[in-house]
């Protein structure tokens, strides 16, 4: 299969297959500072120096480290760089993810996002959903806000994350819908159908989580033995597979992959270059 290098698009814009996650930043859990400062700012700067102009970040990652982070680093931003936040969680003090996204709530956050980051307005805000598993009268409510904040000129466009079919379906009545961004990666296929129908109306679909994620975290998938062998006979390390695997599900795919070294960002971002065959998808497909 051809090198992924193609900008793809993310609502209006155009941006890299392969963007950076920015939330391996913080400290373990996604919670507290990182281990080393100096890294985590010199892995923004690498990651824009090699082409990246999609990152990822929300003002509950930390919480207030990354944008602090990616404030440090990055203003004045590039003119193409696209920085996507998302609300609708906060941490407590010890570091639990809560529900934040009452509507006065999640335009709370939308300004805190600016702040920290110093911009006019985001160019995509992520409503992300904690509660209901199906659309309810809070949702409406919840779209009703996100609408509201791009109206005033707060946010340029509207993602949704950790949604349903029908959550899509029902929010694109209301608004047009830049982006998805779903847990998904190549052992955990549950929000397939939310992949479809996001390429059916050529709405981009960002998966996280794609080395791993959650309680098994990435022994889930690159210690799998079908990826370490895959990986090992085309010459490449299993992240690299994985995401390779993912940019060539559908043309809307785009990637955040995180890092939290330049090694390890610079071995995600050569993932666009790597060529599948066909034996390889077939085993991964298979998984």
């Amino acid at each position: 299969m051809e090198h992924v290098t193609e900008p793809r698009s993310l609502g209006p814009y155009s941006v890299s297959p392969v963007g950076f996650g920015a939330m391996r930043l913080t400290g373990p859990n996604v919670f507290g500072p990182p281990r080393d400062r100096r890294e985590a700012i010199r892995v923004l700067r690498e990651a824009v120096a090699l082409g990246v102009n999609h990152i990822d970040t929300a003002q509950f990652y930390g919480p207030d480290v990354v944008n602090d982070l990616i404030h440090e680093a990055l203003h004045p931003y590039p003119r193409d760089l696209i920085l996507v936040s998302k609300v609708g969680a906060r941490r407590d003090r010890s570091g639990a993810v809560l529900a934040d996204d009452e509507p006065h709530q999640l335009r709370r956050a939308i300004e805190a996002n600016l702040r920290t980051l110093e911009v006019e307005a985001l160019p995509v805000v992520n409503l992300r959903l904690m509660r209901s598993a199906e659309p309810d009268p809070l949702f409406d409510d919840q779209l009703g806000a996100m609408i509201s904040a791009r109206d005033d000129g707060l946010i340029n466009s509207i993602g949704l994350s950790n949604i349903s079919g029908a959550h899509l379906l029902h929010a694109l009545q209301a608004t047009p819908i830049a982006c998805v961004q779903n847990l998904f990666h190549v052992t955990n296929r549950a929000s397939q159908p939310v992949l479809e129908e996001c390429t059916r109306r050529g709405i981009a679909f960002v998966p996280f989580g794609s080395l791993g994620f959650g309680v098994t975290g990435p022994d889930a998938v690159l210690r799998r033995r079908e990826v370490v062998e895959q990986a090992t006979r085309l010459g490449v390390t299993p992240a690299q597979l994985v995401l390779a695997w993912a940019l060539e599900l559908a043309q809307n795919v785009l990637l955040i992959p995180g890092a939290s070294s330049v090694d390890h960002l610079r071995e995600n971002l050569a993932a666009s270059a790597v060529q599948l065959d066909r034996e390889a998808v077939a085993w991964l497909s298979a998984m």
